[in-house]
Formats: structure tokens, sequence, C-alpha cells
């Protein structure tokens, strides 16, 4: 089969034949039809992840594709994976059959794409616990999200927005949103932005920080800090994965019949050093995703 392999850290992927995985108990093979290409796969890439793959690696942490062999699953079944060491502790989904521990599968709806199954599970999980499980979000509070345009602040939007809360996008470009004037600020992006918007949390407030984009510092005066008496709330997803996983039927739900929306960007299979290069540019929108057949 073809698979993508990293020969070292940084370096250019290259596309090429490896042996194909044989069955064995407790795991299932996929025939992948559309692989993520995140922020994680881009952090073990780089060597910056705790830990890695011993190389030569095929990196991919998620990834939607047909059953072709298990012992928990029927053949052709339609299914998304993630998880369970794949990408990050041995090799990946960004080749043509996946080998994957049966557990990190789950069965994905008809009315789902193949490319919508691979890349909804980080964005849309993400965006789901931090605002019901980390944040609590509480009637009528005003919320704030900065990174909008992207995966996870769009889909914070949009949830926010089913549950009847005032969301509002914070334009990292503009002028800082008035000072106390929001109850919860969820951040995607860190760094100079997440410094610049805080003050607008109100005393007893809570951030939820779930991304860096813009920076893995933050600066704060201390004094300021602890008379604004606000909650620094980390999105910690592989601790709270159990969470993530018990909203999968009701996302996927909101995604097959429109409630929620993903942007996704085809790569072709061989154009992993472009989507990897694209996931890095700040503004970019939606995730990528790598399509054998495209």
């Amino acid at each position: 089969m073809k698979a993508v392999r990293i020969h070292g850290f940084d370096a250019v992927p290259v596309l090429e034949e490896v042996a194909d995985p044989v069955a064995r108990p407790g795991r299932t093979i996929v025939r992948m039809e559309a692989a993520t290409v995140g922020h994680i796969d881009r952090t073990v890439w780089r060597g910056s992840f705790l830990r890695h793959p011993p190389l030569p690696y095929t990196p991919g942490v998620e990834a939607a594709g047909t059953v072709m062999a298990s012992e928990r699953y029927d053949v052709g079944q339609r299914v998304w994976l993630r998880g369970g060491g794949l990408g990050t502790l041995f090799d990946g989904t960004w080749c043509e059959l996946v080998d994957a521990p049966d557990e990190t599968l789950g069965l994905l709806p008809d009315g789902v794409p193949m490319t919508l199954g691979a890349a909804f599970f980080s964005p849309c999980t993400s965006a789901w616990v931090a605002l019901h499980d980390v944040a609590k979000l509480q009637p009528g509070e005003q919320v704030l999200v900065t990174g909008a345009s992207g995966a996870v602040g769009s889909l914070v939007m949009q949830l926010a927005g089913s549950l009847g809360r005032a969301a509002t996008a914070v334009d990292a470009n503009a002028e800082a949103p008035p000072a106390a004037s929001a109850d919860l600020l969820i951040d995607t992006v860190g760094g100079d932005v997440l410094a610049k918007v805080l003050p607008a949390v109100r005393p007893g407030g809570r951030a939820v920080l779930i991304g860096y984009t813009a920076g893995p510092t933050l600066q704060l005066d201390i004094a300021h800090f602890l008379q604004r008496d606000v909650a620094l709330l980390p999105l910690n997803m592989f601790r709270r994965e159990s969470a993530g996983r018990a909203a999968v039927p009701e996302l996927l739900a909101r995604l097959a019949d429109g409630r929620l929306h993903l942007d996704v960007r085809p790569f072709a299979f061989d154009d992993a050093a472009g989507a990897l290069d694209w996931i890095a540019q700040r503004g970019h929108r939606g995730r990528a995703v790598l399509v054998p057949r495209l």
C-alpha cells in the first residue's frame, strides 16, 4: 500500500510503498477515504510533541473510511477513527490501509461525507467540551470567541448560538472589546491576542484556553490579574476524550442535518507538505484532509 512517511523531524513527507497491514485480534483494518492533517500532526512532525513514534513513521491521528477486516465491525461499515496512539505512539492514518485499535473507531452515518467524518472529531468535540464541561456555560452569559473563523472557533460560535447565548467574534486586528464586557472567553489563538482580550472578561468570569496559534506564551501583570479574578481554564482533550466521545452521536447528527457546519479543504494524497504548510497559515479556514483518490 501507499503511505506518507516521515524519515526525520521537520523533513519533507514522502509518499512511498510499504507492506499491507495484517489482521490481528483487537485491531481493525480500514481502507482510508480521508485523513485529517491537524496541528497535532504538525507538532509531532516537527519533533515538538511529548511523545512520538519511532522514525520513520506514518503521521495522522484522525481518518474516515470503510472496514476491510475486523472482529468487532462488519466489513464495509463506514467508520471514523481517532486517537489510541495513532500517529503519536505508532504509525497513523496517512496511508491507504489503516491498522487501528478497535476502540478508536466509531460508526459514521451515511449522511456525513468521508472528508467531514475524518475532520469533525477534534474541532467539534473541543468546542462542545469547552462550552459544556470546562466553561459550564450558564443561561444569559455573554461569550467572546477569538479565532472565530477557524474550525474550533466557528463551531463554538455555532454551538453557543444553538444554546441561545450571545457569542461575539473577536477580531485580532481590531481594538480589544470593552473591559469587563463578557462572562466567558473561549480563546483559540493564545499569545498577544489572548493578552489583549483577557481584560474584557468580567471579575469572576472564565477564559477557556484551547489553542496557541498566535504564540504559546502569555505575559500577565499578576497584580492586575488577581484583581480581575478571572479563572484560566485549559482544555486538555486527551484527558477529556471520554466526554468528547460521549458527545459524538449528537455532533454527527447536527453535521448530517446541517445544524452544524465545518469547512474542509481536501489535499491530494501526495501533497501532505502542502497541507502541513496550509494549516500553519494564520487565518486559514476549516480543516485539511488528505484524499487518496482526489
